[in-house]
Order: C-alpha cells, then structure tokens, then sequence
C-alpha cells in the first residue's frame, strides 16, 4: 500500500489561507501566466526491502514550457539565481551569462538529472535538425528517502510523456512527477504552484510560481503566520532540516534578464516566510523566465509589485506542495504522511478566534 488518502486534498484556500494582499489568478497557478504548460511523469512501483537499481520506485520528471513553440528558435528572457549551491542542476550557467532560456525546464531527482538532460537533448535535435549544441535545463531535489536513487529509473519515453502531457490547465500538487518522493518540513510534499495579479502603472501583469519542495525542519513550518511545528509534528520525525527546493518563476511581464534575477531573488523569500532555513546540504535554487514579446520594458521603479507577485506566490506554493501531497511509503517501508488537513485547519481557527476575541475585547473597553 502506498497512499492512505481517499479523498482529494485541499488547497491552502479552502483552509481559509490568505497568504499577502494581491489577488490570486484564476487557477492559483503557474499556468495563470498565459501560454505557460506543466506536464509531469510519476514512476511508482513495488514495496518493501530496496534492491538497488530494481527498486521501490517513487521518483519522476516535471517538465514546464514557457511556451508551445520551439524553445531554441524562439528564446526567452532568463535568469537563475541560486542562495545556496549544494545541488547538481544542469545549465543554469549559461542562463546566467547569457540571458535567456532555449530548453522546457525540467524538474526530477538528483541521480536522474544526467539521464533528463540527455533525453531533453534528443527532444531539442528533433526539433531542430543540424544544430549541435543546445543548453537543457534540469533542476533537482533529492527524493532517496523513499526512493532507489541509485537505479536513476527516469528515462526518455517518462521526459517525452511530460512534454507532450504537458498543459495550460491547473497544474497537479503532490505526489505528482518530480515530487512523488519529496518531503517538505518532515511531511509528504512535492509539487506546489500559486499566482498572483500584478497592478502596475505599465498594466495588470501575471507572476506564477512551481515549487518542487524537498526542504524544511517539521518545528520552523509557518502557515498563515503560526508556527505549525509548535503543535503539529509529523510521526516518527523530529528534525528533517536538510534537503532542497527549486523555485520556476513565470511572468508575462516585458522584463529583462537582469530584472528577472532580481524576482528570482525574491523567492526565497517566500521560503523564508513559510519557515525555511537553507541548511548546509541544500541546493535552494529559482529560475526565472518572461514569455511577455510586449515591449519596452518595465522600468525598475515599478518592479516592487512583481517582487510582491513572486514572494506571495512562492509561498504559498510551498503550502500548497504540502497540502497537495498524499501518505506515501517507499522503500524499506518508510513512510511519509500527509499532513492532517483537519488538525491543520483547527489549528488556524484556533488563532483566529483567539485574535478576534482580542481584538473585539480591546475595542469595547476603548
């Protein structure tokens, strides 16, 4: 048995979760950025004792398109900014020297991130026949708890299926694609995404995030402003502080390189706000991109709403990456649990009746 859920889990909105003042898009998601698409390919197979490269699986590939077009003949505004640089991604080098992004973005686990990047090739030479170089882009998060890392089990036909799945459509949470054998803050966690309405002087303006969130100690997660590790721990689990995260941050802003790692920045923010450390292990990563062909460009001055945009997105994507994910058991039979929507739920009532009541005792003695 690998899930113990049976019913849909929620998001952080139906908990009444609130996270900043801009308006979410219509999806709550990375794909509220128009022309963005998610596709994802989830590997899970047998239980029990691990046998390397045999198994159990529990591992798979994310895959996210700026665009619905040839990525190489019709690049994109880039940026990559990395806090802290404990992780194996590949090509983020030349998105830093040069600007701009030529490949789908792939999210998966460490030990596969050779094989993604092989097949992410193939895909691209298919596409553009004669060209001899191209820059994949493969970001990680290390899922070995629950999975056979070393059997590195993503292969091209698992690549291809979440690029041609791939959709505008809500993107899936949880134990989906690349988060299938994640752990965010000692729970079950994996994919994640909010968005959020920008208002500037230059125009309304979309910013999507996707979290793969793989980071966390149980007793610093902070949702809704309360610190939830005070009162709900995960079993068996008391300090899970190392692990990754790897942010992709989509706007249809008309901004430049140089201002897209300014927002790429800003998303550790939103890491930080919901209780992330960054310890020495962790690879802590965010890609930016714009698919925006609006020109000029934004002046700086006007950039704080699209900052705003990214670090309340980014948030909240980590919440809902737990949220989103089911119990799951992987090998060994080591477990990882959902976290208790119920308990959760009761927990934040609790606080804001408290704070009600306070409120509405202060106001009648004034």
């Amino acid at each position: 048995m690998t899930s113990a859920q049976s019913s849909p889990r929620p998001r952080s909105i139906d908990l009444g979760i609130r996270v900043g003042y801009l308006s979410q898009g219509s999806q709550n998601s990375i794909t509220d950025v128009e022309g963005v698409q998610v596709g994802h390919s989830t590997i899970i197979t047998g239980d029990g004792r691990l046998i390397p490269n045999e198994g159990p699986i529990r591992t798979g590939v994310t895959v996210v398109l700026p665009h619905a077009g040839n990525l190489y003949r019709q690049k994109v505004p880039a940026a990559c900014y990395v806090l802290n640089g404990f992780g194996k991604s590949i090509g983020l080098s030349q998105v830093t020297e040069l600007g701009h992004l030529e490949s789908p973005i792939a999210l998966t686990s460490t030990l596969n991130v050779w094989n993604v990047a092989d097949s992410i090739v193939e895909y691209l030479s298919d596409l553009n026949n004669g060209v001899q170089s191209f820059n994949p882009i493969v970001l990680e998060c290390n899922d070995r708890f629950l999975n056979d890392a070393i059997g590195r089990h993503v292969r091209k036909q698992h690549v291809d299926e979440a690029i041609t799945s791939a959709s505008d459509i809500s993107a899936q949470e949880g134990n989906i694609g690349a988060g299938t054998g994640m752990t965010g803050f000692g729970w079950k966690s994996g994919i994640g995404t909010s968005s959020r309405i920008c208002e500037s002087l230059h125009g309304d303006y979309t910013v999507g995030v996707l979290v793969l969130c793989n980071m966390g100690d149980p007793r610093d997660l902070r949702i809704d402003g309360l610190q939830i590790g005070r009162y709900l721990m995960p079993p068996g689990v008391n300090d899970e502080s190392g692990g990754s995260i790897c942010f992709i941050v989509a706007t249809d802003a008309p901004v430049t390189a140089r201002q897209l790692n300014r927002m790429a920045k800003r998303a550790h923010l939103g890491l930080a706000r919901a209780g992330g450390v960054v310890s020495h292990g962790s690879g802590t990563t965010a890609l930016a991109f714009s698919n925006s062909s609006e020109r000029p460009q934004i002046d700086d001055a006007h950039l704080t709403v699209l900052f705003r945009g990214v670090v309340e997105s980014a948030e909240e994507a980590i919440i809902n990456s737990l949220l989103g994910s089911e119990t799951l058991a992987g090998r060994d039979g080591n477990v990882r649990h959902s976290i208790p929507a119920d308990k959760l739920e009761n927990l934040l009532n609790i606080q804001r009746n408290s704070l009600e009541n306070i409120l509405g005792s202060e106001q009648e003695s004034t």
